[in-house]
């Protein structure tokens, strides 16, 4: 791509403006970076994955209003995790993880566990296990 053909279409997320760094031909033919503002269709694609993942965080932020599942499910959303990651960063095998997602099992976790998860959520053990933040 020639560095005056570098898309511009601005994207309005909720993250703010988004830059990405294009590598093109200047007019001698060297390669140099180019800042882009997007291009649209790749720009309605990250708005709908957004809006995808702002769904799912809200749905299971429900669930744990509703005492379907524990904090550790939203907090897991909110911060873009699964499972597996989740379970290795408290060195926790990935059935305990799930486990902890019950809102009864939730209630009996440890307090080194609960600063476990408080520490990978970055957020304060008292905001994870108060959950104050999720009620709206």
């Amino acid at each position: 791509m020639k560095k005056n053909e570098v898309p511009q279409d601005i994207t309005k997320l909720d993250k703010g403006p988004m830059n990405w760094v294009n590598y093109v031909t200047d007019e001698n033919g060297n390669y140099t970076k180019e800042i882009s503002n997007g291009w649209e269709p790749e720009n309605i694609a990250l708005e709908q994955v957004w809006e995808d993942v702002n769904n799912n965080v809200e749905a299971t932020r429900q669930k744990v209003v509703n005492g379907e599942l524990s904090p550790i499910a939203y907090y897991l959303e909110k911060n873009l995790m699964d499972i597996p990651l989740l379970a290795s960063y408290v060195d926790k095998w990935q059935w305990q993880v799930k486990r902890h997602m019950k809102p009864e099992i939730f209630k009996t976790l440890s307090k080194e566990m609960l600063e476990k998860y408080a520490f990978v959520f970055k957020i304060s053990v008292e905001d994870l296990i108060n959950n104050s933040s999720l009620r709206k």
